[in-house]
């Protein structure tokens, strides 16, 4: 099974299994996550579940789509590792994930 780790602004880790085919968004929902709140539901919508994706990972991933990177200009302190939530599936190659969530969302 895919493992989430997520790292609160008070430094905690939270670490979730998750089902294989889940987005980092869902996990975070079904395990309580603070922070993230998704309010758009998974839409690329609304960018309440930005968070920073931790090495090796970010390296990992595939590019953000057009509308991803579109919502991420509306984020709270973006950084190079900025990423919705929503738009991480742990599939293929991606079964282990560690994002940090901003102290605040847009």
């Amino acid at each position: 099974m895919p493992v989430v780790t997520f790292i609160p602004p008070d430094g905690t880790r939270q670490q979730c299994r998750v089902a294989r085919g889940q987005s980092v968004m869902d996990a975070a929902l079904d395990n309580d996550v603070p922070g993230i709140r998704a309010q758009c539901g998974g839409g690329c919508t609304c960018a309440t579940c930005h968070c920073y994706v931790l090495s090796p990972a970010v390296d990992a991933l595939p590019l953000p789509h057009p509308d991803e990177v579109e919502m991420l200009a509306y984020v709270w302190q973006p950084r190079p590792n900025s990423r919705l939530a929503c738009q991480l599936r742990l599939d293929g190659a991606l079964t282990e994930i560690v994002v940090a969530v901003p102290a605040e969302q847009a």
